[in-house]
């Protein structure tokens, strides 16, 4: 709803809010330390009304080519809590430096308002890639979909095992492992975004309540949506559910003929809006069982059918116990079936999916979703020291 201003006269009329930036108009953020940084695109408005911006930083006395990166403007919390929570997420995020995993640069408080600058990622999203073989008519080859989730393994295990400054477990956990928070770069480079929703036993981190489910449930380990306790073998099961989308281009669970009545589930609450409805989810997911694998991974290879029928276990104590396991068997798998497969190849794949599913280079949807749900006070802000 527009905003009105109230004239002499007495009249009123629309407040317009000001054009967008563009590349010819770009809109001044702020400078950091003689670099400043210009919003060149509005590329993405959340739900929680943050905005993902693809910006340019300049050396200001220096007119050589800018670079890129991602700017994120985040709402102010509206509760301690919220501020303490997302002071926790951003010192994690500081915290996951790996080649698979998007870096968070800095952040930034700028017009009262947090700005998190972040890693470009010059490529498009898993989801655009999915849609894109939709729309030719057959997904992503076999190779690129082992490519990529050997990589997102990796990346996945590198979280796992996250110890802190004295060498203790932190226990990550994503929690939100689905096709919008993967990129594939230009180059072939994967890259895992959106640690925003992740579970960690830092110390003092502020615990979701106990009915609150975050991330997207289309995506979720059957524990949990029941709240049991968590470990790597949660996030196998999200990579595993979007293996078979990337496979088939079609998503595992189909809940058209699921009843909407919860009779006997416990209540729970999500943060943002599902691909897919909790209810039904939670039904599926109660009665899931290698039958419906086995119907969703059919025409796949027998080497691929059998890692995804171990990655997709309802009991989690029957899948493979760690991102490690699921990469060590993704790997083989790779290179016995398509020798030589690469980032190279991936790059070639990436942009071939692209053009024949006539997916405009200027119309993929970059960024990283939810990454902070919300803002923080500027002196809250402190990247913790870097080890020595």
């Amino acid at each position: 709803m527009p905003t009105s201003t109230t004239e002499s006269g007495g009249s009123t009329r629309p407040t317009r809010r000001p054009p967008p930036p563009t590349p010819d108009a770009p809109r001044f953020l702020f400078s950091v330390e003689g670099v400043r940084y210009e919003a060149i695109r509005e590329l993405v408005l959340m739900q929680t009304g943050e905005l993902l911006m693809l910006a340019r930083r300049q050396v200001e006395s220096d007119t050589a080519m800018p670079g890129l990166c991602f700017v994120r403007r985040l709402p102010n919390p509206s509760t301690y809590l919220r501020r303490k929570r997302l002071m926790e997420e951003v010192q994690l995020a500081f915290r996951l430096n790996h080649p698979g995993i998007a870096q968070v640069h800095f952040r930034k408080v700028h017009e009262d308002a947090l700005h998190v600058v972040m890693e470009y990622v010059d490529g498009p999203s898993l989801e655009t890639l999915v849609s894109a073989g939709v729309a030719r008519g057959r997904p992503v080859s076999e190779a690129f979909a082992l490519y990529v989730g050997a990589e997102l393994a990796e990346a996945l295990h590198h979280a796992h095992t996250l110890t802190d400054d004295e060498g203790k477990p932190l226990g990550v956990i994503h929690r939100d492992v689905n096709p919008r928070h993967v990129y594939v770069g230009a180059h072939g480079g994967v890259k895992l975004t959106n640690f925003g929703a992740a579970y960690s036993l830092v110390v003092g981190r502020e615990q979701s309540p106990m009915r609150l489910v975050r991330g997207d449930v289309a995506y979720a380990s059957p524990e949990y949506l029941e709240k049991q306790p968590l470990t790597p073998r949660s996030d196998v099961f999200s990579l595993g559910v979007l293996l078979v989308e990337l496979l088939t281009g079609t998503h595992l669970f189909d809940v058209q003929d699921v009843p909407r009545a919860s009779k006997g589930l416990a209540p729970l609450d999500i943060e943002i809006l599902p691909s897919l409805p909790l209810t039904q989810m939670r039904i599926l997911l109660s009665r899931f069982s290698q039958a419906d694998v086995e119907v969703a991974v059919a025409k796949l290879s027998p080497d691929v059918k059998a890692l995804l029928h171990t990655a997709l276990r309802a009991n989690p104590e029957e899948r493979f116990a760690t991102a490690a396991d699921l990469r060590d068997a993704l790997r083989p798998a790779l290179a016995k079936r398509h020798p030589g497969y690469g980032r190279q190849e991936a790059a070639g794949e990436m942009a071939r999916v692209l053009s024949e599913g006539s997916c405009l280079r200027d119309a993929v949807e970059f960024g990283e979703g939810g990454l902070f749900p919300e803002g923080l006070e500027a002196h809250e802000f402190e990247a913790p020291p870097k080890r020595k």
